[in-house]
């Protein structure tokens, strides 16, 4: 559970930096605000996840299976751009006295009391880079995922979003299928009316579904690097 951050409490805690599994990057995806689909259109397939509450979160994709990070080669993450969601971590966002604070969970992989790690703390109990960074991390983020919500509400009113199902042939032969992920509706797009199209651009909606849109070249390099591992 994560613990409101403290100087304290947290003075000799340290974050492991580096990237890998064992830090708990073994990520299938990971959510996105609609102010970084430029940057993560240029490495991965952008997606849309139903949130289980009418709605739908835009999702960088990293895998064709849980658990599986195709990103990630031993000796890191190969892509110049990780995600705020990814970035952020184990630092997350948490509400107390009424004001937005900053949170640190435990019980994250990243999270070392020992040697390894770069610190939270100065000695004097002023933070560090690495947390003031974490920080203006978690603003963006903040205000990135509000900025998202108007999106996908506005992509939903003009139901441009569909489901797909990605076949997926394997070395072996055999088939696996990437379901439960939506797409931008290209025919659909294309299909309203001027006052739509004029609405979507006042509202700066146009550059980031064209991204979307754009970044599903990208499952022909992820699917080769699927193929690659030989799963």
């Amino acid at each position: 559970m994560p613990q409101l951050l403290n100087n304290i409490q947290h003075k000799d805690v340290r974050v492991i930096t580096q990237r890998g599994a064992q830090w708990g990057d073994d990520l299938m995806s990971a959510p996105i605000t609609v102010d970084e689909f430029r940057k993560v259109q240029a490495h991965y397939p952008i997606v849309f996840q139903p949130d289980g509450n009418g709605s739908f979160a835009p999702a960088a994709l990293f895998g064709l299976q849980e658990g599986d990070n195709l990103f990630l080669d031993g000796q890191g993450w190969d892509a110049d751009y990780l995600p705020l969601s990814v970035q952020r971590l184990p630092f997350s966002i948490g509400v107390a006295d009424g004001e937005l604070r900053m949170m640190i969970d435990m019980d994250s992989k990243r999270v070392s009391q020992g040697a390894e790690g770069e610190a939270v703390f100065l000695p004097h109990g002023g933070i560090t880079d690495l947390t003031e960074n974490a920080n203006a991390v978690l603003r963006a983020l903040h205000e990135g995922l509000e900025a998202t919500a108007d999106f996908v509400q506005t992509l939903v009113r003009y139901e441009l979003l569909e489901p797909f199902v990605l076949d997926v042939e394997r070395p072996d032969g055999s088939h696996g299928q990437l379901t439960g992920f939506y797409f931008i509706h290209e025919e659909r797009l294309a299909g309203l009316d001027a006052q739509a199209v004029g609405l979507l651009h006042q509202a700066d909606y146009l550059q980031p579904i064209y991204m979307a849109i754009a970044s599903v070249s990208n499952f022909r390099a992820l699917i080769k690097r699927h193929l690659a591992r030989g799963a």
